[in-house]
């Protein structure tokens, strides 16, 4: 069995973890095979070549043409945005690795794809060019199922390295760039002609023009970057106006010399020459939007760039004239529109930024905007908004990040940071960056020593996680610190919180008696301060150790009353696991079948939360109730589930060892009715399951025999485009008949491989077909 397969329960989907191609991918048809060669004789292949010339797309092209030969995954990790030299937590972010264990990160990753048949895109490794060949020549060293394509305008230089320098696209050759006219050119000249024709409807490559279109791509080394750039302009400019003033800059910046440009330059100057068409007011929000990492929504570019220069109510135009020069790319998440910076071009902003003296300035205002941003989630989060907040506080992850980079970073402000770690627990929890949060918990609190309420409520939320990783110890030691700190400042708020987080310590250790205690304390402070959130936190591990000690009556009401505290404000997260606690309370009273409903309820609030660790608990809880039920061979494949799901995130959480015994008993007797080989081949057909699978198994949803999934979990269109396949229809076939395009088939037909858990079409034929029969 693999170590780590996209599909199993826990990991969330992500084969290919690879974005979507926005636009036509042109030529390269030589480069693609030889990468493709080159990876069949070689573990690491480093694409090299001058910023711009398209390593990075052809890299993604090859990893989208060749991810059905890695069953495990192929995983872009993009290095570009990274401005420290970790690049872990950007491997482990790309490989989706929730550890909640206190391991070294590097261990961890190891751990997770050692015996991996997995591709590896190391994308932008010349800044970091030593760390990424360290880290490259380890994971090779460790894990001898792994490949990786690199791309760097620099080798790594290590040992059987295969190495390709992409070069420009060629000007002349036999690319047919129009059905129309039937002009044969270069694929610098065809895409050209497609960048061009989607700002001019209509352009085409004539006799009469691709002499033109030739010495404009000449003149731009056929840098494909630089070609797109350019093609932008005629939207203002005839193919002759461009050549001209193409002409024009680059005597100006080569200081009128006639030899080939350095590519380098050449794109430095096209950047420039972009630059210089903008208005001021585009410049400055150019040099301004640098600071961002990752990308920005509309309201960020508002409150981070506006000022100085440039009026708020004038930003919306800014940004789509920024668009419309291709200076930034408009890109869709979730529903909302972001905007991003091409590197190249995000560097070249933030070099004139630099040279302005407004660096620091942009980034205090992009610190501060991601202050108030996680404030404000912190504020919200207790309510119906909840799933949207940790939507968001997931997209904005790399802002968060340099954000706290920068408060920890500038002196005098690591307060701030301190401060802001300490909203982002909820984020570090939920979306599981455990360990990442409590480093920047512990950079502040090392840099912050005075006994502040910052520095209390960040001891606590420290505390928390640690108790989630097993760190019991540490965590009793920050405890005692902010119950001091708490007592000095008189705050009734963080000795409720210190209280419960002794109580889940003490039931950790089996001590209900004292943890029922410490959450009593608690919980009447929280009804007090009209905490909601520690009102529901108190509830939730109060029902879950009356229920440990055998006393229902009380582990039903204080379950039942934080039920009501969630539904009350529209609250999901405590709700889930509220439900999950009377889950377990109805199974030991034996009512089962309500037991059972209550965890399935829980299970697809944590589904839609993507919260593995909340559906670990409930497939634990699941397989207690099959195996109650004498289902020996359910209660088998969910222990199966389960142990898939606690070597993804690390470990069975701490926080909920106290039903370690329950687990044991359950284990001992499903092993004990079924034998020793039926349980371990059950255990392990749970194990492998894809992750759909074992979630759809999970809730008890019908089943199809053949690929053991609902067909309902396909769209309308999806099963139309099924059925096609199953007809032996083609992606073009399947576009020509539907009238859709050929990318928007293939991105149907491989939306349905990944529901299904197939790889192939003839998968999707088969049980087509067997749905057919069994209806």
């Amino acid at each position: 069995m693999n170590a780590l397969n996209s599909d199993r329960v826990g990991s969330r989907p992500h084969r290919p973890r690879l974005p979507a191609e926005l636009t036509s991918f042109v030529g390269r048809r030589h480069e693609v095979a030889e990468v493709k060669r080159l990876l069949s004789v070689s573990r690491l292949v480093t694409l090299t070549g001058v910023g711009g010339v398209g390593k990075t797309r052809l890299a993604l092209r090859v990893g989208m043409l060749i991810h059905r030969s890695f069953p495990d995954g192929v995983w872009l990790v993009e290095l570009a945005e990274l401005n420290n030299r970790n690049l872990l937590p950007a491997v482990c972010d790309a490989l989706r690795i929730d550890d909640v264990s206190t391991r070294p990160a590097l261990e961890v990753l190891i751990d997770h794809i050692r015996d991996a048949h997995g591709l590896l895109v190391l994308d932008n490794c010349e800044h970091l060019l030593p760390e990424s060949a360290s880290l490259a020549e380890t994971l090779l060293h460790e894990c001898p199922r792994l490949r990786i394509l690199a791309t760097s305008r620099q080798a790594l230089g290590i040992a059987s390295e295969q190495t390709l320098s992409v070069p420009s696209l060629p000007v002349t050759g036999r690319t047919l760039t129009s059905p129309d006219t039937g002009v044969v050119a270069g694929d610098a000249v065809r895409l050209f002609a497609e960048r061009a024709e989607a700002v001019v409807p209509g352009f085409i490559v004539t006799e009469d023009n691709r002499e033109t279109v030739e010495q404009i791509c000449r003149r731009l080394d056929a840098l494909p970057l630089a070609i797109e750039l350019a093609a932008v302009r005629l939207r203002a400019l005839s193919v002759t106006q461009l050549l001209a003033r193409l002409d024009d800059r680059f005597r100006l910046l080569t200081s009128g010399s006639r030899t080939v440009l350095p590519r380098h330059q050449t794109l430095r100057a096209l950047i420039d020459w972009s630059y210089g068409l903008c208005t001021e007011p585009e410049r400055l929000l150019w040099e301004r939007v640098s600071v961002f990492s990752g990308g920005l929504d509309l309201e960020a570019a508002e409150s981070v760039c506006a000022g100085d220069g440039i009026a708020r109510r004038d930003v919306l135009d800014l940004v789509v004239g920024l668009v419309d020069k291709s200076v930034l790319v408009r890109e869709e998440h979730a529903g909302t529109v972001r905007y991003r910076l091409l590197e190249t071009i995000r560097q070249y902003g933030h070099e004139r930024l630099i040279a302005s003296d407004g660096e620091a300035r942009v980034q205090r205002r992009h610190r501060d905007y991601y202050r108030d941003l996680v404030a404000r989630a912190d504020r919200e989060w207790f309510g119906p908004d909840q799933v949207a907040w940790l939507t968001r506080l997931r997209t904005e992850h790399p802002n968060l990040r340099a954000a706290l980079e920068y408060s920890f970073a500038t002196p005098g402000q690591s307060a701030v940071g301190l401060e802001m770690s300490a909203r982002l627990r909820h984020h570090w929890i939920v979306n599981y960056y455990l360990t990442e949060g409590r480093d920047w918990l512990d950079r502040g609190l090392a840099a912050v020593r005075e006994p502040t309420a910052e520095r209390a409520g960040a001891l606590w939320a420290d505390a928390w996680m640690a108790v989630m990783q097993g760190q019991s110890g540490q965590a009793m030691s920050m405890l005692h610190e902010a119950r001091t700190i708490a007592d000095r400042l008189g705050s009734r708020s963080v000795k409720a919180y210190v209280a419960l987080c002794c109580g889940m310590i003490a039931m950790y250790a089996g001590d209900a008696d004292s943890a029922i205690r410490y959450y009593e304390d608690g919980l009447a402070a929280h009804r007090a301060t009209g905490d909601r959130e520690g009102l529901a936190l108190g509830l939730i591990w109060l029902s879950l150790a009356c229920s440990f000690r055998g006393d229902s009556k009380s582990a039903m009401a204080y379950g039942e009353e934080g039920l009501a505290v969630c539904e009350a404000s529209g609250e999901r997260w405590h709700r889930a696991y509220v439900t999950m606690a009377l889950g377990v309370e109805s199974r030991r009273q034996g009512d089962l079948r309500r037991a059972a409903e209550l965890e399935r309820r829980s299970l697809r609030f944590h589904r839609e939360l993507d919260d593995p660790l909340g559906m670990g608990v409930d497939f634990e809880v699941l397989a207690w109730i099959a195996a109650a039920e004498e289902d020996h061979e359910r209660a088998a494949r969910l222990l199966g589930i389960l142990r898939t799901t606690w070597r993804l995130i690390g470990a069975p959480p701490s926080g909920y060892g106290h039903l370690a015994g329950c687990h044991d008993e359950c284990v001992s007797r499903v092993r004990t009715a079924l034998g020793d080989r039926a349980f371990a081949a059950a255990c392990e057909e749970g194990a492998v399951m894809p992750f759909g699978k074992a979630l759809t198994y999970a809730l008890g949803e019908r089943l199809a025999t053949t690929a053991g999934l609902d067909g309902s979990l396909l769209t309308r269109r999806e099963e139309e485009i099924a059925h096609l396949v199953t007809e032996g229809m083609s992606n073009r076939d399947i576009a020509a008949k539907l009238v859709i395009a050929q990318r928007t088939a293939e991105g149907h037909v491989e939306h349905i491989l990944n529901k299904l858990g197939f790889n192939s079409r003839a998968q999707i034929a088969a049980w087509m077909g067997q749905r057919k029969t069994s209806n």
